[in-house]
C-alpha cells in the first residue's frame, strides 16, 4: 500500500491511481504540469514513465530529528507543497494531541520555494487552530530558534537545507516549552512522523486553511540583534584599529542580520563578496553551497587578498555555521571546525573562571577531544554528546558547546543551537582583543598548543553506491576489530550499537590508541558515506599531522 494514499500501487492501474490522486491536491503548477506530463506518458503505454512513476510513489520521505530535507520535486520522496502541508499538519496535530502549546513560529530562508512552503504552513497550522507567527522575511536559521523562546511558542519550523546542494529543501523542527527551543530528538520525532501519516492517508485538500495568521515585525530580528550583541563587551580597540574582516554570505540570508549584530556590538562594517552577498536560491558562483567544500570560500579568500584583510568569516546560506581563514603566506588557511571549536571554548571557559562562574562545555563525540583538557584546566565539567546540536544544546549548565562541522553554540541563553553569527561576533571579539596585546588569531592557536597539547584532526570518507555496503562496513570493523593503526597500538575499543556511557544505541565505532589518539567510524547521517574521524595529540602540531596522515591512511582500506 502507499503510505501516501493507502491505496495499491504495484501495478500499473494503481500507480497511475496513486499519481492521479497526488496531482488531485498538489497545490503548485510547475510540479503539477510536470507530474501531469508523466502520468499522460505512462497512461499511454510509456514504459519508461511508468517506471519512473513506480520509482516516486514507491514510498515517502521519512520525518526524523532532523525533519526533512531532500531534492526539490513532484511526489512523496521529494520535498513538495503536499509533503511539506502534509508535515505542517502532522506538527499540528502533534501539538494538539499532546497537550503542548498551541502556538508556533515559522522561518524560511532564501532557497527556492522556502517561502511558499513557509506560507502552506502557516495557513494550514492555523487552518488548525494554532497561533501561528511568520516571520517578515527570509532570515537566518539562528533568528527562528531564537524566536521560539523569545515569543514562548510550542513549536519553531525552519524551512531550510542549510548547505545542502542547490536543488535540496528541507523542513527543520524545534520545540518550546520544556525543551527551550531546541530541535526535537527521540521520541518526539517518531510521534511526530506517525501524525504525518496520518494526515498522508488523506488529501490536504480536505485541510482547513486560513490566512489571518501573525507576521513578525521587525522588533522581533531586532530583539535578536540586541541580544546577540550583548553576548560580547565593547570592543577593545575602536573600529578604525579593529582587524580587517571580509564576510561572505555564500548567497545565503545571513549579511543583513549579521551587519546589524556587529554594528550594534561596536564593529566596523566588514568589507564583502558582492557576488554572494545576496540571497540566490541558484547559488550561481559555488558548486556546494558549503564553506567546508574545496573551493567554496574562493571567492572570499581572493577578496580578503585584495583588500589585505586579517580575517575571512563565512557563513553558511542559512547562517547557523561559520568558517574562518587566516593570513598564511601569500594566501588563507582555513581553520577546522575544531580549531575554531578550541579557540571559542578556551575563551568560554576563561570568562567563565574570570565571573566565577561553574558550569558544562561540550562536544559531539566525534569533535577534538582538545575541550576536555579545557574544560579540566578550568575547574569546569566536559560532556560529549552524539551528534547534532539537538544533542549538544541539551547539555545541562551548558556554557559552550560546538561540534567540529562547523557549529558553534556560544550563548545558550540566547539561542539553543548552533549559531553561525553570534559566533562570528565572538571571533571578531576575540581578535580584536588579541590585536590589542599585539596578538593574532594565528599566536592564539599556538598559545593554545603550548597550554594544552597540540591536536590535530583529520577525516576519511567513503562514499558509496550501494547504501547496504555501509553496514558490510561497519560489521567487518565489529568480526575483526584492529589491534593496531598505523604505528599506535589499539588500546580500547568501544562498540556504541548496545548503548553505552548513557548514549543511546548508535551505530558508532571508537578506537582509544596509545599516545592519547582516537579514531571513530560511524556512518553519515545525511550521506551515503561511511566517515571517520582521526584525533591525535603530540608535542607539535607537525608531528600531531604526522600521526593523523598515517591513521588515515591505516583505516582507508577498512573502510573503502
Amino acid at each position: 500500500m502507499s503510505p501516501s494514499t493507502g491505496v495499491d500501487a504495484s501495478g500499473s492501474a494503481g500507480t497511475l491511481d496513486v499519481a492521479r490522486a497526488w496531482l488531485a491536491q498538489d497545490r503548485d503548477p510547475e510540479t503539477r504540469a510536470e507530474l501531469d506530463a508523466v502520468v499522460t506518458a505512462a497512461a499511454s503505454g510509456d514504459a519508461a514513465a511508468l517506471a519512473q512513476l513506480k520509482e516516486r510513489f514507491a514510498g515517502r520521505l521519512q520525518f526524523g530529528t532532523a525533519g526533512l530535507r531532500a531534492e526539490l520535486g513532484w511526489g512523496p520522496l521529494r520535498m513538495n507543497r503536499v509533503v511539506v502541508t502534509q508535515a505542517a499538519a502532522g506538527l499540528a496535530r502533534f501539538l494538539v494531541d499532546t497537550g503542548r502549546q498551541r502556538s508556533v513560529v515559522i522561518g524560511y530562508d532564501g532557497r527556492v520555494n522556502s517561502d511558499v512552503f513557509a506560507r502552506d504552513s502557516a495557513e494550514v497550522m492555523r487552518g488548525l487552530g494554532l497561533d501561528v507567527t511568520l516571520l517578515p522575511t527570509a532570515l537566518p536559521t539562528p533568528v527562528l530558534a531564537f524566536a521560539v523562546r523569545h515569543l514562548d511558542v510550542g513549536a519553531g519550523v525552519m524551512v531550510t537545507a542549510s548547505h545542502n546542494p542547490p536543488r535540496d529543501n528541507g523542513y527543520k523542527v524545534y520545540l518550546g516549552g520544556d525543551d527551550a527551543g531546541s530541535q526535537i530528538v527521540p521520541p518526539v520525532d517518531a510521534e511526530i512522523a506517525a501524525a504525518i501519516d496520518a494526515v498522508a492517508a488523506g488529501s490536504i485538500s480536505d485541510l482547513p486553511r486560513e490566512t489571518d495568521h501573525t507576521v513578525a515585525d521587525d522588533a522581533l530580528v531586532d530583539a535578536y540583534v540586541a541580544a546577540t550583541a550583548a553576548t560580547v563587551g565593547a570592543p577593545a580597540l575602536p573600529a578604525a584599529e579593529q582587524p580587517s574582516v571580509v564576510y561572505t554570505a555564500m548567497h545565503g540570508v545571513g549579511w543583513q542580520t549579521a551587519k546589524a549584530v556587529f554594528a550594534a556590538a561596536g564593529f566596523a562594517e566588514p568589507a564583502v563578496v558582492p557576488e554572494q552577498i545576496d540571497p540566490d536560491g541558484a547559488f550561481p558562483t559555488v558548486a556546494f553551497p558549503n564553506p567546508e567544500e574545496p573551493g567554496a570560500m574562493d571567492l572570499a579568500i581572493a577578496r580578503g587578498v585584495a583588500v589585505g584583510a586579517d580575517l575571512v568569516i563565512a557563513n553558511d546560506p542559512d547562517a547557523d555555521r561559520l568558517a574562518l581563514a587566516i593570513p598564511s603566506g601569500d594566501s588563507y588557511r582555513r581553520l577546522s571546525g575544531n580549531e575554531v571549536g578550541w579557540l571559542l571554548g578556551w575563551r568560554a571557559a576563561a570568562r567563565a573562571a574570570e565571573a566565577g562562574q561553574t558550569g558544562t562545555l561540550s562536544a559531539s563525540i566525534v569533535s577534538s577531544p582538545a575541550l576536555a583538557r579545557v574544560a579540566a584546566r578550568y575547574g569546569l565539567q566536559h560532556r560529549d554528546t552524539l551528534t547534532g546540536f539537538k544533542w549538544v544544546s541539551r547539555v545541562p549548565d551548558l556554557l559552550f558547546g560546538y561540534e567540529e562541522a562547523l557549529g558553534y553554540l556560544v550563548d545558550p541563553q540566547v539561542v539553543r543551537d548552533k549559531d553561525g553569527i553570534s559566533a562570528a561576533l565572538s571571533l571578531l571579539d576575540l581578535a580584536t582583543e588579541l590585536a590589542a596585546s599585539g596578538s593574532t588569531i594565528a599566536d592564539q592557536l599556538d598559545a593554545f598548543a603550548a597550554q594544552f597539547g597540540a591536536f590535530a584532526s583529520g577525516q576519511v570518507a567513503t562514499r558509496v553506491d550501494d547504501l547496504s555496503r555501509i553496514g558490510e562496513v561497519m560489521a567487518a570493523l565489529r568480526s575483526s576489530p584492529p589491534t593496531t593503526l598505523g604505528p599506535l597500538d589499539v588500546l580500547a575499543t568501544t562498540d556504541y550499537a548496545a548503548g553505552v556511557q548513557g548514549f543511546p544505541p548508535s551505530d558508532i565505532l571508537r578506537y582509544d590508541l596509545s599516545g592519547d589518539a582516537r579514531v571513530i567510524v560511524r556512518p553519515s547521517g545525511t550521506e551515503p558515506k561511511v566517515k571517520v574521524y582521526i584525533d591525535t595529540v603530540a608535542a607539535t602540531s607537525a608531528e600531531a599531522q604526522s600521526l593523523v596522515d598515517a591513521l588515515a591512511e591505516a583505516i582507508r582500506p577498512r573502510v573503502s
